[in-house]
């Protein structure tokens, strides 16, 4: 018998950064590890931020994947059933959320892992070095998360302490 995936959604206010970051690491890292990642935003600014996709490359990720969306996209009954909710910035984490469909009569859980929003950096190098900051915070949460064992990833308070 296969076990289902573990679905994850990545949230922020304009999906064009660090949520954007997040999804690209653990479609990476979670991938053999039965994870599925998704990225939206409450207010999705239309496009990832050029610095974000730029990270991704450098870091050997493909970026031609990755674009800015609504988080409606994954609140409808059609969508793809979350079983944790990640938000990465504060304003999203303090905006009221849809309402997750459920899976087998469980809530995702939701947990918020705060990073600085880089892409308000005008300085071109000072805003470089922050993407790759956020990226490396993200990566050192998403390892966390990929190394939990199933058990603990029904637990909102051991999620939660990878932040």
């Amino acid at each position: 018998m296969t076990k289902r995936p573990i679905n994850v959604l990545f949230l922020c206010t304009g999906n064009s950064a660090r949520s954007i970051l997040a999804e690209a690491i653990l479609s990476n890292l979670g991938r053999e590890h039965g994870f599925l990642a998704w990225s939206a935003g409450s207010k999705p600014s239309g496009q990832p931020h050029p610095n974000a996709l730029a990270e991704l490359e450098r870091r050997g990720h493909r970026s031609e994947f990755y674009r800015s969306k609504s988080w409606d996209e994954f609140a409808d009954a059609d969508g793809p059933i979350m079983d944790i909710v990640v938000t990465v910035c504060g304003s999203a984490a303090n905006e009221v959320c849809p309402v997750w469909p459920k899976r087998d009569d469980q809530e995702p859980i939701k947990v918020h892992w705060p990073a600085e929003d880089p892409a308000y950096i005008e300085d071109d190098a000072e805003r470089e070095r922050a993407f790759a900051q956020v990226y490396d915070l993200m990566r050192r949460r998403v390892e966390g998360l990929v190394a939990l064992d199933r058990t603990d990833l029904r637990d909102e308070s051991v999620v939660q302490a990878l932040s």
